[in-house]
């Protein structure tokens, strides 16, 4: 009868369990600490685990949201007035942009009819210079 190893099986599932814990939480510290941007595929790279792992540990799970969030909230605050645009600013922008849009709209009509006027004279010159295909090249009598 084999011996029964399920105690000792059971040691080693919960010793990979807390090291594999045990690399994630020192991914998110090291991530945190870099200042590197808190996201599920990043955190599972850095410690070598799969996504799919990091959403199944509430702990960790609520971790990375929680620094995730953190650091969103650090680098998507309000904007400084100095660096606003104002409505008068929009307005001038949107003016511009109206006035380049005409400026590019005329010159689209202008090469356009630029390139009407050289496929008119290209035609010409092949009519021109073409031998006659209606013409025969040498008379008969007619008998």
């Amino acid at each position: 009868m084999p011996a029964d190893n399920s105690d000792l099986l059971r040691a080693a599932a919960k010793r990979r369990r807390e090291q594999t814990l045990q690399r994630a939480r020192d991914a998110l510290r090291k991530l945190e600490a870099g200042g590197e941007p808190i996201t599920f595929d990043f955190v599972a790279r850095t410690a070598g685990v799969s996504r799919a792992w990091l959403y199944g540990q509430p702990d960790i799970r609520e971790a990375i949201e929680k620094l995730r969030d953190k650091h969103r909230a650090s680098t998507s605050g309000p904007v400084p007035a100095p660096q606003r645009t104002s409505d008068a600013g929009l307005l001038r922008r949107l003016e511009a942009a109206h006035a380049r849009n005409r400026e590019l709209a005329e010159e689209v009509r202008q090469l356009r009819e630029q390139l009407a006027r050289a496929h008119g004279e290209l035609r010409a010159a092949r009519l021109v210079t073409a031998p006659s295909k209606l013409l025969p090249t040498e008379v008969r009598p007619v008998s």
